[in-house]
């Protein structure tokens, strides 16, 4: 069973590369570092994105596995979950299914509580069902009315993650197609870049988890650079609670 989020996940790192900001982190050992520093700050999950050894975006078990565990020694009681991005095996669904199959010989500690699996990359249906038999819950991620409507095939996912990044995406929009097509499910709403703090703002106002992280922007809200991931955990916990507040 996929816990709830009240208020706001962490994505540590996304696809960016090693360099890209100086607290964004890679390796094991600065994945833990990063969750820990973030839950401290009112994380109540954690999402990242593994890396092999060069720093690359990784789905080989080794690689989620050392960073699950790696988390996990640091926050043993927060769920931790990992991408699934059909990008990171260039586009070749069959790759990406053998590699998370693969995740079967983790032991329970390494493996990941949740998994993200984009319902426009092909695969989607079959990612879902192997990462049900491992006991890996999946968060579909929803980026369009599309999105919405073609998941009502798989209605029983535990989370919808509604990914706004594009200017003339209408979040309220699909949140209305998702309830529409019967799909049940926890929703968080989260976007990226300049779409980033007015969509935590809307979130806090509707209710809604949502999500921030080095993955989302590099910015707070005021546009001034932040130092790590757990600065903005504090300030997005700051701009959702007072979008709450307002909402009465």
């Amino acid at each position: 069973m996929l816990p709830p989020i009240a208020r706001l996940k962490v994505a540590l790192n996304g696809g960016r590369p090693p360099g890209a900001h100086p607290g964004l982190p890679c390796s094991p050992d600065e994945l833990a570092a990063a969750a820990q520093a973030a839950v401290a700050a009112g994380a109540e999950a954690v999402h990242l994105h593994p890396r092999a050894e060069s720093g690359a975006e990784s789905l080989a078990a080794a690689d989620v596995g050392a960073a699950v565990a790696a988390v996990r020694r640091k926050c043993p009681a927060t769920p931790v979950g990992v991408t699934t991005g059909l990008w990171i095996t260039g586009g070749d669904a069959g790759a990406r299914q053998a590699a998370v199959a693969g995740w079967a010989g983790l032991s329970p500690y390494e493996m990941p509580d949740f998994a993200s699996v984009n319902v426009s990359e092909a695969g989607f249906t079959a990612l879902a069902a192997t990462l049900g038999e491992l006991g890996i819950a999946v968060e579909a991620g929803v980026w369009s009315l599309q999105d919405a409507g073609a998941l009502s095939i798989a209605a029983d996912v535990p989370r919808v993650l509604v990914e706004i990044m594009g200017p003339g995406d209408d979040p309220e929009t699909i949140l209305a197609r998702l309830d529409e097509v019967g799909v049940a499910g926890e929703r968080l709403l989260h976007g990226e870049g300049a779409r980033c703090w007015p969509i935590v703002a809307l979130a806090g106002r509707l209710g809604l988890p949502t999500r921030i992280g080095l993955e989302d922007t590099l910015a707070g809200p005021d546009g001034a650079p932040v130092a790590d991931n757990a600065g903005l955990v504090r300030l997005a916990l700051n701009v959702w609670s007072r979008s709450r507040a307002s909402a009465g």
